[in-house]
């Protein structure tokens, strides 16, 4: 039989290509016992911003006259971020945090949030 084929593919007539991860879609077993999965209790979730990050952002947002989409041009950011943040559903990420408190001039964040936030190289008297 191996004869005839080899014969085949050296006369040009049999097209041979080796197939890529043949036999791949195998069914494995779980790893974690299902049963386990399911008795398992514990919710895991990412901590969003706090509610008063949110309070004290709409609030300054609101006394600068800013919208969201205004904001957000300040800070080089999508007003999508404003938003998430305002409502409470983004991740915390310092950086953008800070942008946001220099961009409104108010601590958002802290012992001091809804304070305004001190010029750069004065220290308080």
């Amino acid at each position: 039989y191996q004869r005839r084929v080899r014969g085949a593919a050296r006369s040009g007539n049999v097209s041979v290509e080796k197939k890529y991860g043949a036999g791949g879609n195998t069914q494995k077993a779980t790893q974690k016992n299902t049963a386990n999965l399911d008795r398992e209790t514990e919710e895991l979730k990412h901590e969003t911003v706090s509610k008063d990050f949110c309070v004290h952002l709409r609030e300054a947002r609101a006394k600068a006259g800013m919208t969201q989409k205004d904001l957000a041009q300040r800070i080089n950011e999508k007003p999508q971020i404003v938003g998430e943040y305002e409502s409470g559903k983004a991740l915390p990420n310092n950086q953008i945090q800070s942008k946001m408190e220099r961009a409104l001039g108010v601590h958002l964040r802290g012992k001091d949030a809804g304070k305004p936030l001190q010029p750069r190289g004065k220290k308080k008297a």
